[in-house]
């Protein structure tokens, strides 16, 4: 139990020293006000020697925030390289709001009140970000923080603990009608990129990523399967989706220019890296008049696209990729009309003796 000493100034006011001594650990002291108050330190300082978190209260007051960061982005972040750039980006943006704190002087309000500030900022296109990109950055630091109990042994608990995630809303559901398909593809062939027209045929012919898309090289491509090898995948589990049609066709005659100078299907003219075609993807769109649309949103076109040709949740989930039925499920009403028809021809089958 610690031992607590009372001290007397000059001027008559009492002070009350605590102290703890246990093998193997070094003397630790405070001093307060009040007794009550020295009796709670050292029975919380013996209570952290006992389950163990002494040594990390420890190095809590040694490093600060900052220092966590530095290590984590050198040590941790190597091993995750499907998303080290984003998430450095993101703890960069956290190391500077919080790196001068030493990690005992972390809390959640703290934290709370970095989220308040993500709340605050825009995006490139002046809006503001996102409940999910907010959740995205929280959950970046929140890994920090964890491998510092874990694996550094910097901290006892998290300042995160207790602090929910923000409601997201739902995924988006923006197909392309048919009007808006044929002027976005009319503006995208007369785009000054070589590439994007078939970009776009690709991510609506597939489903695909524009990331996937990007990172196609040409030993992804088995023509004589004609199939799509997607290696870079968000899930990190590669993915074969057939090439039919045009966006076959296009890539027979693409690789009829191919370049020796670079493995990839759409390199850059000066790095011979993927290309970038954001630019050109934003004019597209301006030229076509096709407003509140991203990128992305191919990718539900080409499942709605899908659905309401026959295919079922299930081969929606294999084509774009996804684990679950849970992302394909706000496509079920496109598969409708398809179910009904496979229900009746079942249905006319197994009753026809009783219909006779």
């Amino acid at each position: 139990m610690a031992s607590i000493q009372v001290r007397v100034a000059k001027d008559g006011t009492k002070s009350y020293r605590a102290l703890v001594r246990r093998r193997g650990y070094p003397p630790q002291t405070a001093t307060f006000v009040r007794k009550t108050d020295a009796k709670k330190w050292g029975q919380s300082i013996e209570a952290s020697i006992e389950e163990g978190r002494y040594k990390n209260n420890v190095a809590a007051k040694k490093h600060t925030f900052a220092e966590l960061v530095d290590r984590y982005i050198e040590v941790v972040l190597p091993r995750k390289p499907a998303s080290a750039k984003d998430q450095k980006r993101q703890l960069l943006w956290w190391k500077d709001q919080l790196g001068d704190f030493r990690l005992s002087d972390l809390s959640t309000d703290l934290v709370q009140e970095g989220r308040e500030k993500l709340a605050k900022r825009e995006n490139r296109y002046g809006h503001s970000i996102s409940s999910a990109t907010i959740n995205r950055y929280c959950a970046a630091v929140s890994h920090v923080f964890s491998i510092a109990i874990k694996e550094f042994k910097w901290l006892s608990e998290s300042p995160m603990t207790g602090l929910g995630n923000l409601p997201e809303p739902k995924g988006r559901d923006n197909p392309l009608n048919d009007d808006d398909r044929e002027r976005l593809l009319k503006a995208c062939r007369e785009s000054n990129s070589k590439y994007v027209y078939m970009i776009v045929v690709l991510a609506l012919s597939t489903g695909a990523r524009r990331s996937e898309i990007l990172n196609l090289k040409w030993s992804d491509v088995d023509f004589e399967r004609r199939v799509l090898i997607f290696r870079e995948t968000k899930n990190k589990e590669i993915r074969t989706v057939p090439a039919a049609g045009h966006a076959y066709d296009l890539l027979v005659n693409h690789q009829s220019t191919k370049s020796n100078s670079s493995d990839y299907l759409f390199p850059s003219a000066k790095t011979g890296k993927p290309v970038e075609i954001s630019k050109a993807w934003s004019k597209a769109l301006a030229d076509a008049g096709v407003d509140d649309f991203r990128f992305h949103d191919l990718r539900h076109s080409a499942a709605s696209y899908l659905a309401m040709n026959g295919a079922t949740l299930a081969e929606i989930a294999e084509v774009l990729g996804h684990k679950s039925y849970d992302m394909v499920r706000r496509y079920a009403h496109l598969t409708e009309p398809h179910t009904a028809g496979v229900v009746e021809r079942m249905n006319a089958v197994i009753f026809v003796d009783e219909l006779s």
